[in-house]
């Protein structure tokens, strides 16, 4: 009973460090407790009211009716996210390994053997020869290591910090997955955008083929402004058919995000408008808050817990191991006797281990696991510092492309503007071909770069969600009692 007590207040004690979570590299005026922004968030409103936040379907906000089927398909059927899901639950089980430590572990080994000694052998009283006997063994082994220095129970907190990690990990991967469907939806979409204009283009020079051919054959025009108008309808067209390949590029990119081959996925054609693009509201938080949205920052913070946790586990090796052995069973030299009382048997009692002298192993296993601990710690912090990075990059790009975007429709107006007084200059003799050559490229250019603006802004209010964390947050990390 005393051995019992002392067992149990043994095993309340548990050597190293507990964990304290490491200050994040937040920048002086980002205080938890008081209010401010990001640097780049301008002129941005805070999301009002607070359900106006980023939700976990924040494709929705898009209200794009073919982007929210897409999106619905990923979890069921992509495989990269199956494999991160297979590897949470991979971590899941580990804790069960290791709080099976926790209770003895019990063996049975049976075994039946003929014996037959012989009696030629050296020093060997021939009057106790037998013709042969039975062994017949029936043994059950109970081992139990007392947790006296707390390892088995840090092994244990360890597998479940490793288990959040991995669950974060999970949640990572599922929001870079829709992300990058919705951003390769966006891209197929500006690329019809694209070949819309290509082919209206090709029609507009078509058309300006025919005026040119007809003037030179008229006598109104040299051959060279045919051949120029030829020249710029042939490279429109090649224009357009390097769309398609894009286009088809993303399309089957699509398709493999949601779990199918390329051959069993066709997206009707759908051109992005130039109207200004959905964009997220940006959630009333703290800079600081971003940590508990992000799931690689939450990752990064579980690790460190758990190569805190190795810490200790690295020191209980100084310390001896105690533990329990008991074992019992029949033994007997014949069936019949097997199972009778006086075949019985049974072992059982304390046992203690220490480590007197291994050259130095185990300090090396603890310094190897505190210069873990500190990598562990610089790769949360670099992982935050570039969740921030993120977040202003893209409040930057858009706040800027917001801007671009009004340049750009002035530029393109102004090309169209042109384009129509040097059209009509030719028709009139004042001016020669090459002006209009000019400035029907320059209108396509500009053109291009609309829609193409509109693809950018429509992406970094991707990477922009994403930056956010999505929809998520650190407390829906599994607990796992």
């Amino acid at each position: 009973m005393a051995a019992t007590v002392v067992t149990g207040t043994l095993s309340g004690c548990r050597v190293g460090p507990n964990y304290s979570r490491p200050a994040a590299p937040l920048a002086p005026e980002f205080k938890e407790e008081g209010p401010s922004s990001f640097k780049e968030v301008g002129g941005w409103k805070s999301a009002q009211p607070g359900d106006a936040q980023i939700k976990g379907q924040w494709w929705t906000m898009f209200d794009d009716p073919a982007l929210n089927n897409l999106e619905t398909q990923i979890d069921p059927a992509n495989q990269t996210l199956k494999a991160a899901e297979a590897n949470f639950q991979a971590s899941r089980a580990a804790i069960r390994y290791y709080r099976a430590a926790k209770a003895p572990t019990i063996s049975v080994a049976p075994s039946m053997n003929g014996v037959r000694n012989s009696v030629n052998q050296p020093y060997f009283n021939k009057t106790l020869a037998v013709d042969g006997t039975g062994d017949f063994l029936l043994p059950i082994d109970l081992n139990y290591e007392a947790d006296v220095w707390g390892r088995i129970r840090r092994s244990i907190t360890q597998a479940t910090d490793q288990a959040q990690a991995s669950a974060a990990d999970l949640e990572t991967v599922r929001l870079s997955l829709h992300a990058e469907l919705a951003i390769d939806y966006f891209n197929l979409r500006s690329a019809d955008a694209q070949r819309k204009l290509l082919d209206d283009t090709v029609l507009a020079f078509k058309s300006a083929l025919q005026l040119t051919e007809d003037r030179y054959n008229g006598g109104a025009a040299p051959l060279s402004d045919v051949t120029q108008a030829r020249t710029l309808l042939q490279t429109a067209q090649v224009q357009a058919t390097d769309v398609d390949i894009q286009r088809s590029d993303f399309e089957h990119a699509i398709a493999v995000l949601v779990g199918k081959p390329p051959a069993s996925l066709s997206l009707a054609v759908s051109p992005v408008t130039q109207e200004k693009p959905a964009l997220p509201a940006i959630p009333g938080m703290l800079p600081s808050q971003l940590l508990e949205r992000r799931q690689d920052i939450a990752a990064q913070e579980r690790r460190m817990a758990a190569a805190n946790e190795q810490i200790g586990i690295a020191k209980a090796a100084f310390y001896p191991t105690l533990g329990l052995s008991a074992s019992a069973g029949f033994r007997a030299t014949s069936v019949t006797d097997w199972f009778s009382w006086p075949s019985r048997f049974f072992a059982v009692g304390p046992a203690a281990s220490q480590v007197i002298y291994d050259h130095g192993r185990r300090r090396a296993s603890s310094d190897m696991t505190l210069d873990q601990y500190d990598a562990a710690v610089a790769n949360y912090r670099q992982t935050t510092l570039t969740a921030f990075q993120q977040v202003e990059d893209n409040l930057n790009a858009l706040h800027r492309l917001e801007i671009e975007a009004d340049q750009q429709h002035q530029a393109t107006a102004s090309a169209q503007q042109s384009l129509d007084l040097f059209n009509t200059r030719y028709e009139g003799g004042v001016d020669t071909y090459l002006q209009v050559i000019t400035w029907q490229t320059s209108l396509l250019q500009n053109e291009r770069n609309d829609i193409d603006i509109t693809r950018r802004r429509l992406e970094a209010s991707v990477l922009l969600v994403k930056a956010l964390g999505g929809g998520w947050n650190s407390n829906q990390l599994p607990q796992h009692p």
